[in-house]
């Protein structure tokens, strides 16, 4: 072992650039040329040697690098990875302990998540970020109750994201779990509130909403070998969002490609004040409609049916999405709607009014009155040209 009265005298031996000395049982002190001292610590993972940076002398002393070291065989004797720990605790506030909610909330992250594609981690870990570790992040996890998570996720369901309170009891609960089978904490409060959230409606439409499966899906659309009034009615649904009915009923008249916006009455909406609806066209849905203006512009309906006097059947891409293999249970034509919203919220960060004013939902102001067709009609236009590029990003392609 080191003596701690020569650690400043130790030196590199001749002619090595860096020299080792061992402190013993995986810890040692690192010596470079310039005189610059470093703590280490080594040790297998799953029969792979790796390292983990402890700090350098004399800033971490020969007691703290102990410490540390000591509090890294613990973990490993419990299964864990040192390096992924310590990770975690960089990533989270500095005054937050290993023991903490935070800590281990991104340590279970890295190691469950490494399969994910990037946006969905993202999304896990944002949801995280945004709910949850301001409130108990930094409470020590056998601390942590079941009142005290769910007055966390009632913070979600009272701005009405019901679906987003769940997923997020979900993930806490997988964390709990975890921290249970690594010896730090006996059980998971998050398991006794599945029936304690406002429950989801179960009547609605079937929509994908995980960004990797809408990936899968976008693919599937994209190459489409049907009808080309079909094809084109598919690649737009997810880009614009609307109502199937207003999708299949949608008429050239409204449609301005050169300002790139569509204008419509919302027949659903109007009893509540709102009667005509303005959906921003991105880049890529004017594109669209610019590709199957040719065959269809001369008529009234962008996209008729067999007989160019009515518009195309409200059965087209629901048939269309049962043949490329998503069933009744798994994406609806109105499943567009619920993808953006809970993505738009979720990963890409947009504030709820504005992606319910693109939903043309019957939002209203302070003063009971609904909202103005041209309400936030700016922010709302980079809304749709971010999400249009987002799905390119997905589906594999180039904005």
């Amino acid at each position: 072992m080191i003596n701690p009265t020569q650690i400043k005298h130790l030196r590199v031996k001749p002619g090595c650039k860096i020299t080792k000395y061992h402190d013993g049982d995986g810890l040692y002190l690192w010596v470079y040329e310039d005189g610059k001292k470093w703590w280490r610590f080594r040790y297998r993972h799953h029969g792979k040697e790796k390292v983990v940076a402890l700090g350098a002398w004399p800033v971490v002393s020969m007691k703290e690098a102990r410490e540390l070291a000591e509090k890294h065989r613990e973990a490993h004797k419990r299964g864990l990875d040192p390096s992924v720990l310590r990770k975690a605790e960089k990533e989270s506030d500095s005054s937050k302990t290993a023991s903490s909610f935070e800590v281990i909330a991104r340590e279970w992250f890295m190691i469950k998540k490494a399969d994910r594609i990037e946006a969905h981690r993202q999304k896990i870990i944002a949801s995280l970020e945004k709910d949850v570790f301001p409130f108990i992040g930094a409470t020590p996890i056998t601390e942590i109750t079941s009142a005290m998570l769910l007055n966390v996720l009632r913070r979600v369901e009272e701005r009405g994201a019901i679906e987003t309170a769940h997923r997020i009891r979900g993930r806490c609960s997988e964390i709990f779990c975890y921290a249970v089978t690594t010896s730090r904490a006996k059980e998971d409060p998050a398991a006794a509130l599945r029936a304690a959230l406002r429950p989801l409606d179960r009547k609605h439409r079937a929509a994908i909403t995980e960004p990797d499966q809408v990936a899968g899906l976008l693919k599937a659309i994209h190459g489409y070998e049907g009808s080309f009034v079909v094809s084109c009615a598919l690649r737009l649904a997810p880009l614009v969002f609307v109502r199937p009915g207003e999708l299949r009923q949608a008429e050239w008249k409204d449609v301005d490609l050169e300002k790139g916006e569509w204008r419509y009455l919302v027949t659903k909406t109007q009893r509540s004040g709102v009667s005509q609806h303005i959906v921003p066209l991105s880049r890529q849905a004017v594109l669209i409609l610019k590709d199957i203006q040719p065959l269809t512009g001369s008529g009234r309906y962008v996209f008729p049916g067999l007989s160019s006097a009515r518009p195309m059947s409200n059965n087209a891409v629901l048939a269309a999405l049962r043949r490329m293999g998503f069933d009744k249970e798994e994406m609806s034509g109105h499943g567009f709607r619920a993808m953006a919203r809970t993505i738009l919220d979720e990963v890409l960060g947009f504030p709820f009014e504005i992606i319910e004013h693109q939903l043309a939902h019957a939002v209203r102001d302070a003063n009971g009155m609904a909202y103005n067709r041209t309400k936030h009609l700016d922010r709302r236009r980079e809304m749709m040209q971010t999400w249009a590029d987002y799905l390119d990003q997905l589906r594999g392609s180039k904005p």
